[in-house]
């Protein structure tokens, strides 16, 4: 019998499947060739979804359902409610270059996108390995199917065969890893996992093998060096639309994973995967800037600035503790999740202006295609130079304050490698802030290609200059969010 609890806590999943399916029957009906009804409902839809999760995450509670098998809790309830702001931006900005570009022919773009939230709110309420793994599976495979929805787009279909391939390698390290985990502890339940490893008495060798593969399928989720090789591919062969989706709110369901399976489920074992990604985090700072600064395309480039900004969110992650001691836990973890949501923001705007800018048979994304922006529209420019300083780590853009709020966790530490390791993430970012500012240089002092304006519908224009002004505004006022982090982080490990 499944307790009344159980029901409230999934009701927004319930909700999210009920109306994908809804949504994919109504679409049949409907004959706009920019799928407006299908638009709408899907907006609404994912809007009281994350009222509903906002809600959750105020209340504070935590509750347990399905058997263990699913956690409701502050962390994972704000997640799920940026992931599905991050979407509905998505689609927002996606709508108007997937309507010129024929990718509306069905209302695929819509159910497979919310079908793919799905798999994100299942992977960040896991509270069981098959569960998490499950998400996974859901979203990765709508995923797959967004990269070759242009289905006579040969790059298109390349990026997606790719993204297949790579994908189902890493799922099999991950399922690997949870096997060798389940063989070890007993059990397939995160909390019982962690009292099985804490009471001693499991092999250590053997988790640590466990180990490895669970933090190598992890680390390709992420998009990390070494496992990294598909997002540049997946990222410029993608239509720019699917490119946002897969780069956006799924950034936040793997942070969501990485606290489940090593913080919630094998914590005593910090002192090896923090190692692992210790390296992880040195090998995609290094390979990310280095490899960007010769990228003449700008999704290429935005790829490897992927690859270098989930290097510091690992720093966050490898800094929670410190000989044994958890005590600085908290302000770690919480510093990795304000700096993956403000990462997705800024990633938001910043792709929304490539949309914006792309144009019916002409795909707007090589760097010498922002020449003169500002000549031609000062406010996208303006949006897009606040992006480009942000993820720079320029003040007083909100990405100053997420990297400086991990280089903080790390020195808090006081170990001198932690200290030697800030010392080597701020190098990088210097050399990072190179090819950010050379598209700034480019969109400012650089002669327009095109004299033609930019023009965009009006909730393109009304959502992207709010999403630029949030990028600002949290960088001025960044106490809310870091408080709304840590709040969470605490009642997390509190439980």
């Amino acid at each position: 019998m499944i307790d009344k609890l159980s029901w409230i806590s999934a009701y927004p999943e319930i909700i999210l499947l009920t109306m994908a399916c809804v949504i994919a029957l109504v679409d049949l009906g409907v004959k706009s060739p920019r799928r407006t009804t299908t638009y709408v409902l899907t907006l609404l839809t994912l809007a009281v979804v994350a009222a509903m999760q906002a809600g959750y995450a105020s209340a504070g509670a935590t509750v347990y359902g399905f058997g263990n098998m699913v956690v409701s809790d502050p962390m994972g309830n704000w997640l799920k409610c940026f992931a599905t702001l991050a979407v509905m931006v998505t689609l927002v900005y996606g709508r108007p270059y997937a309507a010129d570009r024929d990718m509306l022919r069905g209302g695929e773009m819509f159910s497979l996108s919310m079908f793919a939230l799905l798999g994100m709110f299942v992977m960040i309420s896991g509270n069981n390995f098959l569960v998490i793994y499950l998400g996974l599976e859901l979203l990765t495979l709508s995923s797959y199917a967004l990269v070759a929805l242009r289905r006579d787009n040969a790059t298109a279909t390349e990026a997606a065969m790719k993204y297949f391939v790579l994908g189902a390698l890493a799922s099999g390290f991950l399922l690997y890893g949870l096997s060798m985990m389940y063989g070890a502890t007993g059990s397939l339940d995160v909390n019982a996992v962690f009292k099985a490893i804490n009471s001693g008495q499991v092999k250590h060798q053997v988790l640590v093998f466990g180990l490895v593969f669970v933090v190598a399928g992890l680390a390709f989720k992420l998009g990390v060096v070494p496992f990294h090789m598909w997002i540049p591919d997946v990222y410029q062969g993608a239509p720019t639309a699917v490119t946002l989706l897969i780069g956006g709110a799924p950034k936040l369901a793997a942070f969501a994973i990485f606290i489940r399976l090593l913080v919630e489920g094998m914590l005593p074992l910090a002192i090896d995967w923090q190692q692992m990604l210790m390296v992880l985090s040195i090998g995609s700072l290094l390979i990310g800037n280095l490899a960007a600064i010769a990228q003449t395309n700008l999704k290429r480039m935005l790829a490897y600035s992927t690859i270098s900004q989930m290097g510091f969110v690992l720093l966050g992650l490898m800094s929670g503790v410190v000989n044994g001691n958890i005590s600085l836990a908290a302000n770690a973890y919480s510093s990795s999740m304000f700096y993956i949501i403000t990462y997705v923001l800024t990633t938001l705007a910043s792709f929304g202006v490539i949309l914006l800018l792309a144009r019916d048979g002409f795909e707007s994304e090589e760097i010498s295609d922002f020449a003169g922006l500002n000549e031609r529209s000062p406010l996208y420019a303006a949006v897009m130079a606040v992006c480009l300083f942000s993820l720079a780590g320029i003040p007083p853009m909100v990405g100053f304050y997420a990297k400086l709020s991990v280089l903080q966790a790390l020195i808090a530490s006081g170990q001198v490698f932690h200290i030697g390791l800030a010392v080597f993430a701020v190098m990088m970012s210097l050399i990072g802030a190179f090819y950010y500012l050379r598209v700034v240089k480019v969109m400012y002092f650089d002669q327009p290609i095109t004299a033609s304006t930019v023009s965009a519908p009006l909730d393109v224009r009304a959502v992207l200059s709010i999403n630029g002004a949030l990028v600002l505004i949290l960088g001025i006022v960044p106490g809310g969010l870091m408080a709304l982090c840590a709040n969470a982080i605490v009642q997390m490990l509190g439980t």
